[in-house]
């Protein structure tokens, strides 16, 4: 159940992430109020996760979910730049998960 908890607040990490990206600095209500409460239920459902995942595991997975997510959602949604560069550090955090969780 800790791996779905993190998944999830992984995800709500993208979400706060865009939220607040579309908040303007916090000028606009309600992407600020999605900000606010994606970060809310992100940091639980980590805290849940962290209850039987070892510190270092959680974390890692749930910083490399939000950054790599966002970095997708900034392609596809917000027309940010798909360097090979940028591609290749994606696929470096990808990789870095997968032998974060194979390692626990």
């Amino acid at each position: 159940m800790a791996w779905i908890y993190l998944v999830f607040a992984g995800l709500l990490e993208i979400v706060w992430a865009f939220s607040m990206k579309q908040s303007a600095g916090f000028t606009r209500l309600a992407p600020s109020v999605v900000t606010l409460v994606a970060m809310i239920a992100s940091f639980v459902l980590l805290s849940a996760a962290m209850k039987t995942l070892p510190l270092g595991t959680a974390y890692t997975i749930w910083t490399g979910i939000g950054a790599v997510g966002a970095f997708v959602v900034g392609i596809a949604i917000l027309g940010e730049p798909a360097s090979a560069a940028r591609i290749i550090a994606a696929v470096l955090i990808i990789s870095g998960l997968v032998l974060m969780k194979v390692a626990s």
